[in-house]
């Protein structure tokens, strides 16, 4: 479908000065980016993987081979002392090859804690394909400034309604067979909890942690309620909390939370819950339109810091009325831009205003699921999907 990932050209940069980590859900694409891409602008690659013996063999006794000029250490940081081990590869060896190191669960936690890193690496977050790395859109993207909205596009249409249907993991997207998915869905979430989680976790009643995940996707946009969950499973509420974490930990859901500088005060805390891979929710459009949505603008934030060094989030809005805003963007905790996602663009939203003359908001989107639509009301820009979608990245 496409050459390159949204990230080569940063990751293949930045490997010149430090070595660089890359993090990612399970099947997202690191090896490929890594190996295919990558490792195609150099002449002699060494890819091992911390998962096959053989490999760990060569790892650990630091056997690589000596015309090699990029070395790929895959889901190594499963090795304990990790860190200080390609620490010591970079100090000694950072002359002689670059270094690239990949993995899906935790890589970013077991980062952080620990021996640091500091002033060696460069850290970036793959994600899933969206509207916009599909289009292979070319923009320039200006913090605090108004989106760069290319001009609309029938492969737009056709590229979103794909990733609607399919999600954007490459296996089920590029082969858009309905029953590849099905699969797929069911080998990804056995994967994450009998594989993944089981590495790396201890608990007594993984079965349980995957009716969990079983149920997640029908909780997607809405507030998510600790308390309605131990309900459903029968277990503790810090046993939910723990589980949630572990699963967003490994990719399998984020949450999106109020933002807490507002000066509208919220009624509720709690955050919302969406799903890495979106085409798991099946009855509820509007819940999976909100979701693409928010998965969207999650990449957008994440590139926007890893390769800029901006501090960039994404929160929603909420007050003790009930007024909502679906999403806002912000950059050092400084409003940019509001979504609210919806159906139509027949009712344009009043709690955007709401919230914007309260809160000084620079730029209001309503984004519709309708297809050619793109109006000003209000100082709002009421939004087909598939065209503000491509806005980003």
């Amino acid at each position: 479908m496409i050459e390159n990932r949204y990230l080569f050209n940063y990751v293949f940069e930045d490997l010149e000065e430090k070595m660089v980590l890359m993090s990612g859900p399970r099947q997202v694409g690191k090896t490929t980016l890594a190996r295919d891409i990558v490792g195609k602008k150099f002449s002699n690659i060494t890819y091992l993987n911390w998962d096959f013996g053989e490999d760990r063999k060569k790892i650990l006794d630091l056997r690589f081979s000596p015309d090699s000029q990029l070395i790929i250490l895959d889901e190594i940081h499963k090795y304990k002392h990790w860190k200080n081990f390609i620490k010591g590869i970079f100090d000694k060896k950072k002359d002689r090859f670059k270094l690239l190191v990949t993995g899906s669960a935790r890589l970013n936690v077991f980062r952080k804690g620990g021996d640091s890193l500091m002033g060696r690496d460069y850290y970036y977050r793959l994600h899933p394909f969206s509207l916009a790395e599909l289009m292979n859109s070319k923009k320039k993207i200006q913090v605090m400034k108004e989106l760069e909205i290319p001009p609309t596009a029938k492969s737009g249409i056709e590229f979103f309604n794909l990733l609607l249907k399919f999600g954007g993991f490459p296996e089920p997207l590029l082969k858009q067979n309905e029953r590849t998915l099905r699969r797929w869905h069911h080998m990804r979430l056995e994967r994450i909890t009998r594989e993944d989680i089981n590495d790396l976790e201890t608990i007594s009643e993984l079965s349980s942690l995957q009716v969990l995940a079983d149920n997640l996707p029908g909780k997607v946009a809405s507030l998510l309620s600790v308390n309605s969950l131990t309900e459903d499973l029968s277990v503790s509420h810090k046993t939910i909390q723990r589980w949630l974490e572990i699963l967003e930990n490994f990719y399998y859901h984020f949450r999106v939370y109020p933002f807490s500088r507002s000066p509208v005060k919220s009624l509720k805390k709690m955050p919302k819950l969406f799903l890495w891979d979106w085409s798991q929710i099946e009855d509820n459009i509007g819940a999976k339109l909100e979701n693409i949505v928010a998965s969207h603008l999650l990449k957008f934030c994440h590139f926007l810091t890893d390769t800029e060094g901006y501090n960039t989030k994404v929160y929603f809005l909420r007050d003790r009325e009930g007024r909502e805003i679906d999403f806002i963007i912000t950059v050092g905790e400084k409003p940019w831009f509001a979504v609210e996602v919806k159906r139509s663009g027949k009712n344009v939203s009043k709690h955007l205003k709401y919230f914007s003359d309260r809160m000084d908001i620079p730029f209001l989107f309503q984004v519709v699921m309708e297809e050619d639509v793109d109006f000003m009301s209000d100082e709002i820009r009421v939004i087909s999907a598939s065209r503000f979608l491509n806005a980003l990245v």
